[in-house]
């Protein structure tokens, strides 16, 4: 018997780009200084962690396809808003690219994300996923405690 996935290969692709429209629009909202500067009880600041975010995403898959593997590096070379927003909607194009190109059967598949990640390439995307929710609900907290209202959460498209 064939039954239909709970969800399809493209309806996730489409929830994680629904996810990057409401981080993009999170970035947007922080003061430049803040999204460089603020941080609450030792957690890194919010544009460290949009960072981290860029330096998995895209790099990732294209590892996925491509089955080479390196590490990688947090250390972006990106200093203000603007090159944050530019990097962010660069990396969009990429990851459905790269994304199209794995097959569901490859999903699957054991692969060694960034020489450290031992799993299935489905778990390493949905943690993909999983990592923006988790550091974009930070950046709200940091938007809650610089008094600036956040986004809709529920607003991702």
């Amino acid at each position: 018997m064939n039954a239909k996935p709970i969800i399809s290969k493209d309806e996730l692709l489409k929830h994680w780009l629904g996810h990057r429209t409401l981080t993009r629009r999170t970035i947007e909202k922080f003061p430049e200084k803040e999204l460089f500067e603020f941080t609450i009880g030792g957690m890194r600041t919010f544009a460290d962690l949009i960072k981290e975010l860029l330096s998995i995403a895209a790099p990732g898959l294209e590892s996925m396809v491509t089955k080479e593997i390196k590490p990688y590096n947090h250390a972006l070379p990106l200093t203000t808003k603007a090159q944050l927003l530019e990097q962010w909607d660069a990396d969009t194009p990429r990851i459905i690219e790269y994304y199209g190109q794995l097959t569901e059967e490859q999903f699957a598949e054991n692969f060694n994300l960034f020489g450290e990640y031992e799993f299935p390439i489905i778990h390493n995307i949905l943690y993909f996923v999983d990592n923006e929710v988790h550091h974009r609900g930070q950046g709200f907290v940091y938007l809650r405690a610089l008094g600036i209202e956040p986004p809709f959460f529920w607003e991702r498209y």
